[in-house]
């Protein structure tokens, strides 16, 4: 073709939808009228017509789609079996809310009482407990029924531990809580303490104050909250916990006992967690060498903040299927216990002791899954103080006794100057509340 013939200004692609040359797209520059220097030096590009791009639309049909023509039929299961999956993830779901709801028993509730100690220490309610025995935890402090350790200010129950008069320690001496009638165990050795200078023998070097509501307030199956503050101080062991009325299955801890709350006064640093940290724990078994609480025992830590720092809500809900305790809510559970099976099965005891004493299970006689947990029991409020059970273990944080030595005692006494400047803030109750299930399972 001539330049400048029809034909050569016609579209040099063969189709109809690049414009030709020249013809006017107005979205396109000129080709003379750009500057040589766009095009590069290539001199293949100097012989380029007057046309730099050009595109081509694709129309149906043209580009083959073999994979349309033929579906495998493996294919259908990478949708369904999602889908299935989908489904029986919902139908275990559903079941498993059904099943929940099911087994719940919403039980009916009656007040037992409800204290805020607005008209002091009630006594119909309330006991002083007075013992020098250390309720079997080798506890340091003597508790009282005087107004120096557990009396109401302010509208709230204080608990508060003293210092033991130094006359009693530094001389031989006996306390005798027989001579006055005051004792309120009927074990001689819970109510008779001696200092014995020449064996490293001592008094109880602290006072404090344990009280319970076994004259007012048990129940069998039901619920407690108590509003209180812990307390602030080394050594110190806070408690808001529970035992039975009466030792129907045999003594401690063949009859149960319900920690709902135990703490320490010492700080957060204290190695096994201080007033930072609450642990709830039921304690079970045929004998105290094979008591089975590390089975039923868990512990909560505070947010930023201790359970010295104010007030909080330590509650128990406990039902023939089951038990827990909570802090401030009852979602916030700290332990859960079901009795779905016998304690004496999940106990795994072994079939005799250390002694070579066979050991029976006198739960069974009951027909109920929750003994010992299926009597009464009553509520215990107290701040113990040091104790060789192992509450406090040796060599931690700088504990001043050894709990094997027979000087435990006098050591913790002769330390007093470490920890005594540090019991800033007794415990504080402002309320107690009880409740007792009265829908008719509570006598089963």
């Amino acid at each position: 073709m001539r330049p400048g013939t029809p034909e050569s200004r016609s579209n040099p692609f063969g189709d109809d939808i690049s414009p030709a040359p020249g013809r006017g797209n107005p979205f396109s520059s000129p080709f003379n009228s750009r500057p040589a220097s766009s095009f590069g030096s290539s001199s293949a590009v100097r012989g380029l017509p007057q046309r730099y791009f050009h595109s081509r639309r694709v129309r149906k049909g043209e580009v083959e789609q073999p994979w349309r023509e033929k579906v495998d039929p493996k294919e259908k299961w990478v949708t369904i079996i999602p889908l299935i999956g989908l489904l029986l993830g919902f139908g275990i779901a559903g079941f498993l809310v059904y099943d929940g709801l099911h087994s719940v028993v919403h039980h009916k509730y009656c007040s037992v009482f409800s204290d805020d100690f607005s008209s002091g220490l009630n006594p119909a309610i309330w006991t002083k407990e007075v013992e020098v025995g250390g309720f079997g935890n080798g506890e340091f402090e003597e508790t009282t029924n005087t107004n120096e350790n557990v009396f109401v200010q302010n509208g709230k129950l204080v608990i508060m531990p003293t210092l033991q008069d130094a006359t009693l320690i530094d001389s031989n001496t006996v306390i005798n809580l027989t001579a006055d009638g005051t004792c309120t165990s009927d074990i001689l050795s819970n109510c008779v303490s001696i200092t014995n200078k020449s064996s490293n023998v001592i008094v109880q070097p602290v006072k404090s104050g344990r009280i319970n509501s076994k004259a007012g307030g048990t129940i069998k199956y039901g619920r407690v909250q108590v509003t209180a503050k812990m307390p602030v101080g080394d050594w110190l062991w806070p408690a808001i916990w529970m035992l039975p009325v009466n030792n129907t299955y045999g003594p401690w801890p063949l009859s149960g006992e319900i920690d709902i709350a135990e703490s320490r006064g010492n700080n957060h640093t204290y190695a096994q967690g201080g007033n930072n940290i609450v642990s709830s724990a039921l304690h079970w078994g045929p004998n105290p060498a094979n008591d089975a609480w590390w089975r039923t025992n868990n512990k909560r830590q505070a947010l930023h903040t201790t359970y010295a720092a104010g007030e909080h809500v330590f509650g128990l809900e406990w039902s023939q299927k089951y038990l827990f305790t909570w802090i401030d809510n009852i979602l916030d559970q700290v332990l859960y216990t079901n009795f779905n099976e016998g304690l004496w099965q999940r106990g795994g005891f072994p079939a005799f002791d250390s002694n070579g004493t066979h050991l029976i299970d006198v739960w069974s006689q009951s027909g109920d899954n929750s003994a010992p947990f299926d009597q009464k029991f009553y509520l215990i409020l107290n701040v113990a103080v040091g104790g060789t059970n192992g509450w406090f273990q040796d060599g931690k944080s700088g504990k001043p006794w050894v709990d094997s030595s027979a000087s435990a005692k006098l050591d913790f006494w002769n330390a007093r100057n470490e920890w005594y400047p540090t019991w800033t803030s007794p415990m504080e109750i402002s309320k107690v509340e009880m409740w007792q299930q009265c829908d008719g399972n509570e006598n089963l």
